[in-house]
């Protein structure tokens, strides 16, 4: 290959003289958006960095979506190459953000000349340099700004007979070395010699040495006056902008703070030969708000099928009356659009949604796509279903578990439109029944692509609605989930229990890698679900569990039963014995051993504390025992100048026994000595306690009821000042 061919392959590249790149928050390259809710400060860095020794500034440059202009907000250096911006994000759209940084000019030269003056060196050169960029700065900036630069690079180029007999002088000792060394070639030493003439003649002209017109200049120069217009104006023509532009998708607050109460709706009235109906589920409302929920969830509310309907415990064998599984949806009365009978009519569903609103909550509704053998889709469209050899369509399976009352839909089929379209139909229709948000069922049973256009979708027009992702999954496809714009996803949380592994698990729920496309709604149980710690467990365990979710995560969740501390399984299995999901049940909202109490406190705690209203800022506390877990939240928007904002809590984790051990309280973080007093109001009980020092004594006993502790830690500093007549 010759040196003609290696020109022609290898085109010189346009300049880009500054490097961005390790960009963060970013989700695979861009492909998917980060999530953060109103009100959040998105904070952005980057790596950025550049030839030589010239000084760079960068920018976060960002706008909503739909609007062409950006806004920019300045990026500090942090060191080492990292460089650190911040914006908020004030409303429920999505956001585009880059990067962009430049090679300043101003900047570079003002770190030369500081250095040259503190050297005592001639600066008569970089005062020149300096006027002329005021006054590229004047051109760019125009009106009272253009002025203040010009007057400015006026001060810069005032000159006395000093100034330039100092000029004079450092160009005869070089002419003078020169002459010594044999250096100079006889036309270069006659030009310099003309040069010190024009020198002395130019001194001979000025005014004699002023010191304070000297001044004047290097003070115009270094000052905050310039520094502030030249940083208004700069001249970014030595830009590089980072490749990427990237995605932050910003929900309304429920989307990351919220306490949810699983209504199961056949269940709340007084009849156990029929189901209740909306009437009666909005006669519980009131009890439900007293508990502190705001989301009332309810499961599936449309007709259920006929067809291989499954008697009480999931039995083949239905009874007549039994009034089958609602997630086995549809029958000749209609399908996901439609209310079940017993249940009511759309409009009785209409009052019930009007006053979950009234009393300040609003309504989760289930998304189950999927139909029972007598839904009106399985006559209508039977290609939307997948059929075995012999004709007959397939029924759900989970093996070993099988559902033969519901068929799956095959999102495979050559009518994906269609199918498509519908799905989105019904939560359109749910949608204009005032529903923002659904709780959607094995969301990856069914294709990522498919829930990624369906929310995409909805977004358009309605983008406060909220999707729950129940996929109780592999951690990549739960991520997965979320990546592509589930709002919030369930989480192993019910399985956790010990030390070890929920430190793990929250750290990693916690990280950025996770908590930028997945927030955790931690449910302590589902009517799916009886987890072993809680099966026929003390009341205790019900507090502990209730306590964890409550205040590990922003979000929890409980299903109906829980504050009852209902927990008798099914023989061998994470399942409730005679589950209302498949016959009629009513309940004793008072019984005995309950802890209505003590979660309605939970809940208030959480509703007033800012710092619990928030997941990413969880940071796990050091103790002693192993059944002591202990970690901290701090919400610094709301810091007071006595407590900053910050809850240490601290759970036994074992509901049977008492517990003691020390816990490292992280007083450095709180800017309090070792040697101080600070106070420990514990919100549960309303006592308080005065420590000192990192390390303090905590026991907890669960048979006297005390399972947790959540402390408001405040500095202790009274004086004689805080006393009503102190004068």
């Amino acid at each position: 290959m010759t040196t003609a061919d290696i020109s022609e392959s290898l085109p010189i590249p346009q300049r880009n003289h500054v490097i961005i790149e390790a960009v963060t928050p970013e989700v695979d390259g861009g492909r998917h958006a980060v999530k953060r809710t109103v009100g959040d400060e998105l904070v952005v860095e980057a790596d950025i960095f550049t030839h030589g020794h010239d000084v760079l500034r960068a920018r976060v440059l960002y706008r909503e979506e739909h609007q062409s202009d950006w806004r920019e907000v300045e990026m500090e250096l942090l060191g080492n190459d990292r460089w650190r911006g911040a914006f908020s994000v004030e409303r429920n759209a999505m956001y585009v953000y880059t990067v962009v940084a430049w090679r300043d000019p101003y900047l570079s030269w003002r770190d030369g000349l500081e250095k040259k003056h503190d050297a005592d060196v001639d600066v008569s050169v970089e005062l020149e340099v300096g006027a002329t960029l005021c006054l590229a700065a004047a051109e760019r900036a125009g009106g009272r700004d253009a002025d203040r630069l010009r007057a400015l690079a006026a001060r810069m180029r005032e000159a006395d007979a000093d100034d330039v007999l100092q000029s004079a002088l450092e160009l005869s000792r070089t002419l003078l070395e020169r002459a010594r060394a044999g250096s100079a070639k006889p036309d270069e030493l006659a030009a310099e010699l003309e040069r010190l003439n024009q020198l002395v003649a130019q001194a001979s002209e000025l005014p004699p040495p002023d010191g304070r017109r000297a001044s004047s200049a290097i003070d115009a120069a270094l000052g905050a006056e310039l520094r502030q217009l030249m940083t208004r104006h700069p001249d970014r023509s030595d830009s590089g902008r980072y490749e990427r532009e990237l995605r932050c998708f910003v929900d309304r607050r429920t989307a990351e703070y919220g306490n949810w109460y699983e209504m199961w709706p056949r269940s709340q009235g007084t009849d156990p030969t029929r189901s209740a109906t909306f009437d009666e589920m909005a006669a519980r409302l009131p009890a439900i708000r007293d508990l502190g929920f705001t989301v009332v969830y309810l499961p599936p509310i449309h007709p259920i099928g006929v067809t291989a309907r499954k008697g009480p415990n999931n039995s083949l064998i239905c009874p007549p009356g039994s009034p089958g599984c609602p997630y086995a949806i549809g029958s000749e009365l209609g399908g996901h659009t439609d209310i079940e009978p017993g249940l009511g009519t759309i409009d009785d569903f209409r009052r019930f949604e009007r006053a979950t609103r009234e009393h300040g909550m609003e309504i989760a509704l289930d998304l189950a796509l999927q139909c029972s053998p007598d839904h009106p889709w399985v006559k209508a469209h039977p290609e939307w279903f997948k059929k075995r050899p012999d004709g007959t369509i397939q029924y759900a399976e989970n093996p070993p578990k099988k559902y033969q009352d519901i068929y799956p839909l095959d999102f495979s089929t050559p009518d994906r439109d269609g199918l498509y379209q519908a799905c989105l139909g019904i939560v359109r229709f749910w949608i204009n029944e005032g529903v923002r948000i659904f709780r959607v069922d094995n969301p990856h049973t069914k294709p990522t692509q498919f829930w990624e256009w369906l929310i995409a979708e909805v977004r358009l027009t309605d983008p406060d609605v909220i999707f729950l992702s129940e996929a109780f999954t592999r951690p990549k496809v739960m991520r997965g989930l979320g990546k592509i714009g589930f709002t919030q996803s369930y989480t192993y949380f019910t399985w956790r229990n010990f030390k070890k592994e929920l430190t793990a698990y929250f750290e990693e729920l916690t990280s950025p890698a996770v908590s930028d496309v997945m927030r955790p709604n931690l449910f302590t149980n589902t009517p799916d679900i009886l987890p072993g710690i809680l099966q026929n467990a003390p009341r205790a365990a019900f507090m502990m569990r209730a306590t964890l979710a409550a205040t590990l995560g922003s979000t929890w969740g409980m299903y109906n039963g829980f504050e009852l501390c209902e927990g008798t399984p099914l023989p061998g299995k994470e399942e409730y014995i005679d589950s209302e999901k498949y016959q009629f049940k009513v309940w004793d909202w008072n019984r005995a051993g309950n802890i209505k109490e003590y979660i309605g406190k939970l809940n208030r705690i959480r509703n007033s504390e800012p710092a619990l209203r928030r997941f990413r800022n969880l940071c796990f506390v050091e103790t002693t025992s192993e059944s002591l877990l202990a970690y901290s939240k701090q919400d610094a928007l709301s810091a007071r100048a006595d407590d900053n904002g910050f809850l240490l809590v601290v759970v036994n984790l074992d509901p049977h026994a008492a517990h003691d051990g020390t816990v490292r309280v992280p007083i450095e973080r709180l800017r309090i000595r070792d040697d101080e007093t600070y106070q420990m109001h514990d919100l549960l009980s309303d006592e308080r306690y005065l420590w000192r020092g990192p390390q303090n004594y905590v026991r907890l006993d669960p048979q006297t009821g005390t399972v947790a502790h959540i402390f408001r830690v405040r500095r202790w500093s009274h004086t004689e000042r805080g006393f009503d007549y102190f004068m």
